[in-house]
């Protein structure tokens, strides 16, 4: 008589391949959550900066607050959205014209930490602005919105 099935040493050896398996992936999971959470800063940004700069070519240079841009964000349930919405059209520049404030932690970035964009208006390059991209915290939170920083609609020379 034949017996068909598995030795222990065969469920254990399958067992520690799945824990390995496991030990893996869980991480690299959590990564991926949170970086698809981060990801909706990147176009919101974007969306301001074109905004922003339509608005600088079309009125002589000035910068315009969300309102006057035309510039809408609502919140969700990752980020809250800030920034000038009240302030006054400067001809200068703008510090924290752009804010997004995390709701969540996200893996090693707090909860509560920021992504602003200020702006400076830039004559010489006929209608366009100067954005400056800060991440509070830059160690934990920069890799998960590698793209946040080099928002900019300057042509390179």
């Amino acid at each position: 008589m034949k017996k068909q099935g598995f030795t222990l040493i065969e469920l254990m050896v399958v067992v520690v391949i799945i824990g390995i398996l496991a030990a893996v992936a869980v991480p690299k999971l959590f990564g991926m959550i949170a970086k698809s959470k981060a990801s909706e800063v990147g176009p919101a940004a974007g969306t301001y900066v074109k905004l922003q700069d339509a608005y600088i070519s079309e009125t002589s240079d000035s910068i315009g607050n969300w309102k006057a841009i035309g510039y809408q964000m609502n919140n969700s349930s990752v980020f809250t959205y800030s920034g000038a919405e009240n302030t006054v059209l400067l001809t200068a520049g703008m510090e924290n014209a752009w804010v997004a404030t995390s709701n969540v932690a996200l893996n090693d970035c707090a909860k509560g930490k920021k992504w602003t964009l200020n702006v400076i208006a830039n004559a010489t390059t006929g209608g366009s602005a100067v954005y400056t991209a800060v991440i509070e915290d830059e160690s934990n939170c920069r890799q998960l919105t590698p793209s946040f920083e080099k928002l900019t609609t300057k042509t390179s020379d």
